[in-house]
């Protein structure tokens, strides 16, 4: 089975409904989209990845008048963000309904949901009578795809169809936000900033790491990483001069270093806007690791608004 990148959303439909898996695009990174009802299809989106069955699936919805099919509560402030961010790449963690499979959640009693910002999907996921499961189309901990090339390249002979919507506009994946009685707990980092949330629903508690039982997609300490070691900087410079000899590429918000030993420079934003260096962080990474490096050195970027969010994905990048 060799894979092919296309455009034909009933193509992606028939192959669903037979409980096989498709990659979709989304505005956050391409996803590996199987039929959440379908114990089959489920299992073979964790074998696929060889993610283990301990880490929860997101549900994709086409409209926010589909949660409550999802869902068995969903609070107050949770109905004021999908209302702000939906469709988008935000994610909640709410009460699961009983008919949601336990193999989604972990078989914890909440469900990850959220509906996408991507014209082609979202038309794909109203053809269809079911939601999809769709974590991130990479090997588990490998950098996240935001080409169909990237998705195909991981997986040439282990998926028949990846649907081609062109690259991602956000680049990283999405915010994830969950509930504890009435509290808001920001569980994953991501395109969307805490201080956009917080503008919606006040003060939210951050609680994004969990090793053992995780109740959200992307909070192990190590993910999102290349095969090249890589090292996350608060002075490029200095980093450059603890590795003589070695073949370097370097990882920079804005282009900060000429320094004659860097073989490989990736600018990820030439203004130093965030939000297009966020959308061009995975690329990059994805390009540096293909060049034979010895070492890359990412660039830490201020901590402040969607900075956090590349910080953090930086920072499981260059975990041991």
């Amino acid at each position: 089975m060799m894979i092919e990148i296309s455009t034909d959303i009933n193509k992606a439909k028939k192959i669903l409904e037979n409980n096989e898996l498709v990659a979709i695009p989304t505005e956050t990174v391409y996803g590996l989209a199987g039929n959440i009802y379908n114990e089959k299809a489920i299992k073979k989106i964790f074998e696929t990845k060889n993610r283990p069955f301990f880490n929860p699936l997101i549900v994709h919805i086409y409209s926010k008048d589909l949660l409550h099919t999802i869902a068995a509560e969903i609070p107050v402030k949770a109905q004021k963000l999908a209302k702000a961010f939906w469709p988008g790449s935000l994610t909640l963690v709410l009460k699961k309904k009983n008919n949601i499979p336990d193999l989604i959640t972990a078989g914890k009693d909440s469900v990850a949901v959220r509906v996408p910002n991507h014209p082609m999907t979202l038309a794909l996921l109203q053809s269809l009578d079911f939601p999809l499961a769709a974590p991130s189309a990479n090997p588990f901990g490998s950098i996240s795809p935001t080409t169909a090339q990237h998705v195909a390249d991981y997986f040439p002979n282990d998926l028949s169809l990846v649907l081609d919507g062109g690259s991602c506009k956000n680049g990283i994946e999405s915010t994830i936000v969950g509930f504890e009685g009435e509290e808001a707990i920001l569980y994953r980092l991501g395109s969307i900033s805490i201080e956009e949330v917080e503008n919606v629903i006040g003060k939210i508690k951050i609680k994004n790491n969990e090793e053992k039982s995780p109740n959200a997609p992307g909070m192990l300490s190590r993910h999102y990483a290349p095969k090249t070691k890589t090292i996350l900087a608060e002075n490029v410079e200095k980093e450059l001069d603890l590795h003589p000899n070695k073949k370097i590429g370097v990882l920079l918000f804005q282009d900060s270093s000429h320094n004659p030993i860097i073989l490989s420079k990736e600018i990820l934003s030439e203004k130093g806007n965030l939000k297009e260096a966020m959308s061009n962080l995975y690329a990059a990474m994805h390009r540096l690791d293909k060049q034979n490096l010895d070492v890359i050195i990412a660039e830490k970027f201020p901590e402040n608004n969607l900075g956090k969010s590349i910080n953090d994905r930086l920072e499981r990048a260059t975990k041991n």
